[in-house]
């Protein structure tokens, strides 16, 4: 039986449109078949709703393909288990897609406006996974300077704009119309983007040191190897500096004990981290155990040996960190891929900032935390963001730098410094324009050493978040359907 031809063109379209995600960065690429999937759409509702769930089904099929990495940690327990993971992740997205395509028969603009509110949309529904949004194509170019002004949601209105401007055009006179009218609007937000930040910020702040011990996931747990890793750490906080460090960061689940029992382990990072200064504290992802329930955190020591503050994971991945749901019948958290033995890891009680003295105040987000921008909206507002990961789950090829580059928007959105130590990598920092302050190799083990630059002032996107891009979605829906009923 031969398929029609929409059944190969849209999924093809879709996977061109994913290729300018990291680590390719080809925006253009998502800019030209973006235009090309709006333009041979359907004109019904039926046929545009199959349409574009084809397209998204390509566009994640190949965005998202690192999620079967966790799979084959263990592959054979789990490895059955991976291209149905895909298959049900690029599914399910591509179903956000499809929604848009119910409100063909009123027009292709409105079409677009829908699309953009549902990708929004995908941030919250069922806890959120708003990865992969087509806004963040552009998180490497100039034009990531307006998530300041209204995050990744109009830096997905920017590429759906240019689509939808020319890819829905009725006659080849509109299309050369909404040619020129993007293209002076991409150029001049591109030349006020690429202008808006110094080409280098003054690095005189205290010293944050970001620890990347590069522990695959395959042996991160073995006994003799997490020993061995441990050690590694220590070395490498202990390595002296120039500018000593205030800060040694060392990434999500960086021991290999629990934070309740820890022998004699505190003692010897406090020792090595002593090695710069009595006032040196070390910032380390551990588990830890309450009540019998398990929780991933991030815990800070002095060079006494004690730990002071400690932040708990609050926004959990599903089927990683727990099983939704399965508490109901078994009366507690069960774990995912990534859980504490067979128990699932409990949330923790919500965002906030941990007083680090001369650091100031430093909000952390624990691995999947940083791709939800909400996250990084509290009061009072904090002096950076720490970001503490293993992405050793997520491969070598296109997680990890999907996983920074949306860190980086982050930094951006809120004009914050970030910092972050992964495990594997890409440990990295960022100024409050985005702008990098050094990154070790994905792969590789050592230690990075960054002067912590000031915050700039709050930007609008910190201050309002996506309800200025909702309130003109809403402004743009009513003003086509009072058109369309008037006409």
């Amino acid at each position: 039986m031969r398929l029609p031809p929409q059944w190969l063109v849209a999924p093809a379209l879709g996977a061109v449109m994913a290729l300018g995600h990291a680590p390719l960065g080809w925006w253009w690429a998502t800019l030209l078949a973006a235009t090309a999937l709006f333009s041979l759409m359907p004109p019904t509702p039926r046929g545009a709703t199959r349409w574009l769930w084809l397209g998204g089904l390509g566009y994640f099929g190949l965005a998202l393909v690192w999620i079967v990495q966790p799979f084959f940690i263990n592959p054979a327990v789990h490895g059955w288990m991976a291209p149905f993971a895909l298959a049900f992740m690029a599914g399910g997205m591509a179903l956000f897609w499809a929604g848009a395509g119910l409100a063909a028969r009123f027009g292709p603009v409105l079409v677009a406006v829908i699309f953009l509110a549902l990708e929004l949309l995908r941030g919250w529904v069922l806890t959120g996974f708003p990865w992969a949004m087509l806004g963040h194509v552009l998180i490497d170019t100039p034009l990531v300077q307006l998530a300041s002004l209204g995050g990744a949601g109009l830096l997905s209105g920017i590429v759906l704009g240019v689509a939808a401007l020319l890819g829905l055009a009725q006659t080849w006179r509109g299309r050369m119309l909404g040619s020129g009218v993007m293209i002076a609007v991409l150029a001049a937000a591109w030349v006020w983007g690429a202008a808006r930040g110094p080409s280098d910020m003054a690095q005189t702040g205290p010293v944050v040191r970001l620890v990347q011990p590069n522990a695959p996931q395959t042996e991160k747990w073995d006994q003799a190897r997490a020993l061995f890793f441990f050690e590694r750490m220590l070395d490498q906080t202990a390595t002296p500096a120039q500018n000593p460090p205030a800060l040694i960061v060392w990434p999500e689940t960086s021991v290999p004990f629990l934070l309740d029992y820890p022998g004699a382990a505190f003692g010897i990072m406090a020792d090595a981290a002593s090695t710069h200064g009595p006032d040196t504290q070390i910032g380390f992802g551990v588990q830890r155990l309450d009540a019998g329930r398990y929780f991933n955190s991030l815990a800070i020591l002095d060079t006494k040996g004690q730990v002071g503050q400690v932040y708990d994971k609050h926004h959990l991945v599903p089927f990683g960190e727990y099983i939704p749901f399965a508490e109901w019948i078994a009366d507690s958290p069960v774990g995912g891929l990534a859980g504490q033995a067979l128990q699932g890891y409990s949330p923790g009680p919500g965002p906030r900032a941990l007083d680090l003295g001369p650091l100031g105040r430093a909000l952390p987000l624990i691995c999947y935390e940083a791709i939800f921008p909400r996250h990084s909206r509290i009061a009072p507002r904090p002096d950076w963001l720490l970001q503490v990961t293993n992405d050793a789950w997520f491969g070598t090829f296109s997680g990890p730098y999907q996983h920074l580059a949306q860190a980086r928007l982050r930094a951006v959105e809120q004009g914050l410094p970030l910092l972050r130590s992964a495990n594997t990598g890409v440990s990295a920092g960022f100024d409050g324009y985005g702008q990098p302050l050094g990154q070790l190799v994905l792969g590789e083990d050592g230690f990075i050493d960054i002067a912590l630059p000031p915050a700039l002032p709050p930007t609008p996107y910190a201050r309002w978040g996506d309800v200025p891009i909702w309130a003109l979605l809403v402004l743009l829906a009513v003003s086509l359907a009072a058109a369309r009923r008037f006409r």
